[in-house]
């Protein structure tokens, strides 16, 4: 009798033991998340973070709200992959045309207008193609193809890549058959491009924000600025739940809310380096 009270004895205490795991495990679960792991992924350019923005935005909207935002930043093109496939809860890039076809296509909800900038031709002081200090960007890209001038393009899909191409065809020039060895394309971000038209005193065709936080100029400067045609647009979309259902919907919408809200857009504008300001704030207003 004692052996058999013993082992009924032992099968008890494992039963409440089991019990009491259970039960720390239901409580643990119901618990909130720890707020340094509430984050949400932004599918981002290369030129809103090798411009040094979200430096200067996320730590504050973290504080904010305890949301950790991490950004995967790519060429546009790649960016809307990402987000189309679901691995992204946002996405923040500059190409209208393929943003509103992400949207129509179901795969995104919304697209909003939140700041711009503009691209700038870069040039080498040399001048080959003798375009510098010119106001007409599509001349400018005549001269360069006629006189074979070294060009460095992005060959990335990215919002900068999709504008100079765009160009190019204001320009007349079927790039694809005109090409040659005066063009240069790295399929690479703003930053490792810049740094090729550097080290070849070539031409390249940047956003402004990217080019004001470069630092490995060499002998590149501003070629042409100031046309019409070089508005770069700003456009932020939260990913379709819809379509994939672990789309952190709330979260990602307290960030898009925050950056066309006045707050952020505040946060955009203060974004300066030196005396320069990099981004200028529009929600609600864009103006292509």
């Amino acid at each position: 009798m004692g052996v058999k009270r013993m082992l009924v004895k032992s099968r008890l205490v494992a039963l409440r033991s089991i019990s009491g795991f259970a039960a720390a495990s239901l409580v643990l679960m119901s618990m909130p998340l720890p707020a340094q792991e509430r984050f949400i992924t932004v599918a981002s350019t290369t030129s809103t973070e090798q411009s040094g923005l979200f430096k200067h935005l996320l730590p504050m909207y973290q504080q904010k709200t305890g949301v950790q935002v991490r950004v995967v930043a790519l060429g546009t093109g790649q960016a809307l992959d990402l987000a189309r496939r679901g691995d992204a809860d946002v996405a923040f890039v500059h190409a209208r045309a393929a943003e509103e076809k992400f949207v129509a296509d179901g795969f995104g909800v919304k697209r909003l207008p939140v700041m711009y900038n503009d691209f700038v031709l870069i040039g080498p002081r040399a001048d080959a193609a003798r375009v510098n200090g010119g106001k007409d960007i599509v001349e400018a890209l005549r001269r360069i193809q006629r006189s074979a001038a070294a060009f460095v393009s992005r060959g990335d899909r990215s919002g900068t890549h999709s504008a100079e191409l765009d160009l190019w065809k204001l320009a007349s020039v079927d790039i694809a058959r005109d090409k040659g060895p005066w063009y240069r394309d790295v399929g690479q971000g703003m930053g490792p491009a810049l740094n090729t038209a550097a080290s070849m005193n070539a031409y390249i065709l940047s956003d402004r924000a990217t080019w004001i936080a470069f630092r490995n100029r060499a002998e590149l400067v501003i070629a042409v600025e100031g046309d019409k045609r070089l508005f770069n647009q700003y456009g932020v979309i939260l990913v379709n739940p819809a379509r994939h259902a672990h789309i952190k919907k709330d979260l990602a919408q307290a960030f898009i809310d925050w950056l066309v809200s006045g707050e952020g857009q505040r946060a955009i504008a203060d974004y300066k380096i030196g005396s320069e300001q990099l981004f200028f704030p529009n929600a609600g207003q864009e103006g292509v």
